[in-house]
């Protein structure tokens, strides 16, 4: 896939930054993520953060992964690591759907 206006974003946002009254969201999506990653290998793929953001009801989440890339893979191997750039991914989501991540996840799990 050809990535057009491939503009590298740092974020530099810990779980330690983030408001106590949105933990509870951060770490939903923290476990959501790693649930996507379906083969076990500490990487998620493209297709697997795409997963993430569909169970999250997003409704555009192929432009959301694309962002998601953008920000957290600081490498540019095409894979968010697990242990080293799962942070940044939570933090991007986490300020996509700020206050309602239950509620998305609830009404996905009820269809």
């Amino acid at each position: 896939m050809v990535h057009f206006f491939r503009k590298k974003i740092v974020v530099s946002n810990e779980k330690k930054d983030v408001p106590d009254s949105l933990k509870a969201d951060y770490d939903e999506i923290m476990s959501l993520f790693k649930r996507c990653d379906v083969n076990k290998d500490g990487k998620l793929s493209w297709a697997e953060v795409k997963t993430g953001f569909r169970r999250l009801q997003s409704r555009f989440p192929a432009f959301r992964t694309q962002r998601a890339f953008q920000m957290a893979d600081q490498n540019g191997d095409g894979y968010i690591d697990v242990e080293t750039e799962l942070e940044q991914l939570v933090t991007y989501a986490l300020g996509c759907y700020k206050g309602n991540v239950k509620l998305r996840l609830n009404a996905a799990a009820k269809l």
